[in-house]
């Protein structure tokens, strides 16, 4: 048999990622407490019985998909940054939410249902699933910041509040639509803090 002939070599590494982003998909669509260990072997094509190779409880597992998010948000933010403006960074961010309008309807929140979900538990995963929204806030801030705003941080929070809020509505109403009026307005906002006028407590805008 020649050598191109023979089946690809599956590494453990490819079949941990595997299980990573089963398990990122599946607690998102199920949700922690309905999603098992089957579910997500399933879901990424490995056998049950080879998942605990690989990790060992189903907390493991959320562990595992916690830092998927916070590699996600890192590689965006290393995108985003590549934009000229602090304007242009806060715009685009937006306008991913938007994008991801029908899955929101859907499931909601990637990483804001899961922080909902853990915050329920005691067991510390709460707390290392808050570290990738603080992320987003920190960046966030920086980025008002960068704006001139001395209010920088209470803008950041406005702005992820404003987010997992329509986040929630978007979800119960299974409304994208809430998504994209959210964000034209949350654009419009984001404008109107770089002119003399604006008013930061202004989410009218």
């Amino acid at each position: 048999m020649k050598k191109s002939d023979r089946a690809p070599v599956v590494t453990k590494r490819g079949k941990q990622e595997r299980l990573t982003a089963a398990a990122v998909k599946m607690l998102h669509e199920q949700g922690v407490e309905k999603t098992t260990l089957a579910d997500i072997a399933r879901a990424a094509d490995v056998p049950v019985g080879n998942i605990y190779y690989y990790f060992k409880t189903k907390d493991d597992l959320i562990e595992a998909a916690i830092g998927a998010h916070a590699q996600g948000l890192q590689a965006m933010i290393a995108s985003l940054d590549e934009l000229p403006t602090p304007q242009d960074r806060l715009k685009t961010l937006i306008g991913g939410w938007v994008r991801q309008r029908d899955l929101a309807a859907r499931f909601g929140c990637p990483t804001g249902t899961l922080c909902s979900e853990l915050d329920k538990r005691a067991d510390g995963l709460d707390r290392t699933a808050a570290k990738v929204m603080q992320g987003l806030i920190d960046w966030s801030e920086q980025q008002f910041r960068s704006m001139g705003r001395s209010d920088s941080r209470d803008l950041a929070v406005a702005l992820i509040a404003a987010y997992q809020g329509i986040s929630l509505l978007t979800n119960t109403f299974r409304d994208p639509e809430l998504m994209t009026r959210e964000g034209d307005r949350l654009e419009r906002w984001i404008d109107s803090l770089g002119q003399p006028s604006g008013d930061p407590d202004d989410l009218r805008q």
